[in-house]
């Protein structure tokens, strides 16, 4: 493969519909998404009647970030994040130019999926978010494609976060979805097929492929216009380099001053506590427990709890 260059999967229904792009492995060390991709392919190959394509086109890349993935990293040789890199530039670092190469897929599609994890560091509580894009038509897509993906949260955020994926999608109308599922460097088989059932459901209800069963509805839903709501990596973050030992678990309802765990520092050992600053539900937390000044150590989803 040339540098920057996606290992693209397609497959063409027999009737004309829209144009479906789904995305993996734009980070290196997610796992789960590179993994329901190459599934969902293999379902699509054999025809089933669960899955038999019958409207539109699929576009699958079960692994957008190769280089990052073979070296076991988030990002690639040359240290840029791809999700902070688009739209890229044809003529750049090797993450550059895979950036623009997503960008020109994601600007011919109809539809977006792109699919994430925590990676190793942290572990997500499974969710589809969007971003709360300004076009009503386009919104409203948006949001029809979370609620059938079939997640426990339903997250729609800010659109002022560029350098994104979905930033490319908001800038060419493009109705697109993002999904996180755990992470902590392992590759959950329940993951897996959670992100291939979601995949299947977005399919039939873009009318794609044949109804399936009706998801249950979401545990949570919200809607965050301030501004960067959605920036994961920014919040709750620990005051010095250390240990983090956490003292919640994901998916934990908690409320305003619940402690999410202790950073011990390794300069003088001593203690830190990280306090919610609000209530509601543990959608991430970190796992890796060495932890930075200035990094998270975990994002708590404020639901209306006190």
């Amino acid at each position: 493969m040339a540098l920057g260059e996606l290992k693209l999967r397609e497959f063409v229904g027999d009737s004309s519909g829209p144009h479906l792009l789904i995305t993996g492995g734009v980070h290196g060390d997610e796992f789960e998404p590179i993994a329901a991709i190459r599934k969902l392919s293999q379902i699509l190959t054999e025809k089933s009647e669960k899955a038999a394509l019958l409207n539109g086109r699929l576009s699958l890349v079960p692994c957008v970030n190769v280089e990052a993935f073979l070296q076991g990293n988030r990002c690639a040789s040359d240290r840029l994040d791809l999700a902070r890199t688009c739209p890229g530039r044809s003529d750049g670092t090797i993450t550059e130019q895979t950036a623009w190469a997503l960008s020109e897929l994601i600007r011919c599609a109809d539809f977006y999926v792109d699919l994430h994890t925590g990676g190793t560091e942290f572990s997500i509580y499974p969710l589809a978010g969007y971003m709360l894009h300004p076009n009503p038509q386009v919104l409203d897509a948006q949001r029809r494609m979370a609620k059938s993906f079939g997640l426990p949260v339903i997250w729609g955020t800010a659109p002022n976060l560029d350098g994104r994926s979905l930033s490319v999608a908001r800038d060419a109308e493009v109705p697109a979805i993002y999904c996180e599922y755990r992470g902590s460097s392992v590759c959950s088989q329940v993951g897996v097929h959670a992100y291939v059932d979601g995949c299947l459901n977005v399919m039939a209800e873009l009318n794609m492929i044949c109804s399936r069963p009706p998801v249950e509805a979401a545990q949570y839903v919200v809607e965050d216009p301030r501004e960067s709501s959605g920036h994961l990596q920014v919040c709750n973050p620990s005051p010095v380099d250390g240990f983090f030992e956490p003292q919640v678990q994901l998916g934990q309802e908690v409320r305003a001053g619940t402690v999410l765990g202790t950073v011990i520092a390794m300069k003088d050992d001593s203690s830190h506590l990280i306090e919610c600053r609000h209530g509601g539900v543990v959608l991430m937390l970190r796992t890796f427990p060495r932890v930075r000044a200035g990094e998270s150590v975990g994002v708590v989803l404020e639901t209306g709890i006190a």
